[in-house]
């Protein structure tokens, strides 16, 4: 059978979700966990990838096993062995070829900047001590709507087939003191969301009219746009599927 799990980390000690060599990952700490609990090598697809010291307030991954006769103790036990900084919510069957990524209709991301020195937001938020103009924050942002080439916005060298991604919403907001940033798109590439962020910080400062982000966008060229902001004020908070997952007919 095939299971989702749904689990959340705070990501400053790991260097992002998928495994690599000689650093240790979230992927890595899950599948050690759950091989162990259920003794049998188990492999995780998960819904996608963070990069080092990003977090995730809701993120889903697949595997394969025979039936789990006891989730609610499944799910106990493996947040008693995994470390604090990572917790299962959720293990739930799906359909035999239900796929944790390739599902994945929208995902959702936000970032948090406080605007002064903060030391409960060292790990978590980056200080921005200029002030920032939202609403020409925003009307940048809006530009962003729609299905569009954001090549501009990607890491390079990024192994893509396509640099097209259809952002659903982006908005500024202050909240309880903080200032947070929401994207939703049917996909994101890499770095983008840190790219976008630094890009319309630019805006926000004064740097850049509202406006210029359309010259950036149509000249997919990375170097126009913004610096990358610093990783840990990037949570992705939620990842929909449909409801189709949910068939279990073979």
């Amino acid at each position: 059978m095939r299971y989702f799990i749904q689990f959340s980390y705070f990501g400053k000690c790991y260097h992002g979700w998928q495994k690599q060599p000689n650093a240790l990952t979230v992927q890595e700490v899950l599948e050690g966990v759950f091989t162990k609990l259920l003794r049998q090598k188990i492999d995780l697809v998960g819904a996608g990838r963070t990069d080092t010291g990003v977090h995730a307030k809701e993120m889903y991954a697949h595997f394969d096993i025979d039936q789990i006769t006891d989730i609610p103790n499944l799910i106990y036990r493996a947040n008693a062995f995994l470390p604090d900084d990572i917790a299962v919510s959720d293990i739930f069957p799906v359909r035999s070829k239900a796929h944790a990524r390739f599902d994945a209709e929208e995902r959702s991301y936000e970032y948090l900047i406080s605007p002064r020195k903060d030391p409960f937001y060292k790990d978590s938020a980056h200080y921005i001590r200029f002030p920032l103009d939202l609403d020409q924050m925003n009307s940048a942002a809006e530009l962003l709507f729609g299905r569009q080439d954001f090549e501009c916005f990607s890491k390079s060298k990024t192994d893509v087939r396509t640099y097209f991604c259809d952002v659903k919403t982006a908005i500024w907001t202050r909240e309880e003191g903080i200032v947070v940033f929401r994207i939703t798109a049917d996909r994101f590439l890499r770095n983008m969301v840190r790219a976008v962020v630094g890009t319309l910080l630019d805006v926000g400062t004064g740097k850049y009219p509202a406006d210029y982000v359309k010259s950036i966008l149509k000249s997919k060229d990375r170097s126009k746009a913004g610096v990358s902001v610093p990783a840990k004020g990037l949570y992705l908070t939620s990842v929909k599927y449909p409801n189709t997952i949910f068939n279990n007919e073979q």
